[in-house]
């Protein structure tokens, strides 16, 4: 994943020769990479000695989240708060915290998922610019792109990573978004299905692809 990072961010510069045909968008990547780090944590989070696993996927997000959003203290911020966040779940889980301090951990954590919350609006505008399709109403695989993102970093708090019966969804304009896990679905204004997959583009980051269900 770094590797594919670093390239994507040369390309963005203009420091390499990068074709133009280059079909990875920074909305996907992003994308990709927070998924990505949701996923690694949600199976490292089994065991307090997984920590510096744990710290690495951070450091992760933050590259892809340099890559493709730029300098965001406020990112970056959320980032660390969920790490932590998480350490402090599993310490409280997986040992035997002494009552006094476990308390102390308990305010805390209300501490950090407020702080998270008040992070995310500050974000979501600074993705804003991730637009693929300029102004205007968004295409099916952007609508997918900032719907998915939004819904992503709903996970940043203790009581977003619970799915419930329905797949979370989020308007975006017109189109309704829902994410089922490994694809999702779209639903334009004309009342047209899609169902769009984010995949990798070899050394270039990652893209998404809608199609119409039938």
């Amino acid at each position: 994943m770094i590797a594919r990072i670093l390239v994507f961010i040369f390309c963005v510069a203009g420091l390499s020769a990068c074709a133009a045909s280059i079909t990875a968008s920074r909305g996907a990547t992003l994308l990709s990479g927070l998924k990505e780090y949701q996923g690694d944590m949600q199976s490292l989070s089994g065991s307090l000695t997984r920590w510096p696993d744990r710290q690495r996927a951070g450091v992760t997000l933050k590259n892809v989240v340099i890559a493709t959003v730029g300098a965001s203290p406020e990112f970056y911020r959320l980032v660390d708060l969920d790490v932590r966040r998480r350490e402090f779940e599993i310490t409280l889980r997986e040992s035997r915290v002494p009552a006094d301090r476990a308390r102390e951990m308990k305010d805390e954590l209300v501490q950090m998922n407020d702080e998270i919350a008040a992070l995310k609006p500050l974000i979501r505008t600074q993705l804003a610019a991730l637009r693929l399709s300029g102004d205007g109403e968004p295409g099916v695989e952007e609508a997918a792109t900032q719907g998915l993102v939004t819904l992503s970093l709903e996970q940043f708090s203790s009581n977003g990573g619970t799915r419930g019966r329905e797949a979370p969804s989020t308007r975006v304009g017109r189109y309704l978004v829902s994410d089922l896990g490994s694809f999702a679905t779209v639903r334009a204004p004309d009342g047209q299905s899609f169902r769009c997959a984010v995949f990798g583009v070899a050394e270039e980051g990652a893209a998404i692809r809608c199609e119409p269900i039938k």
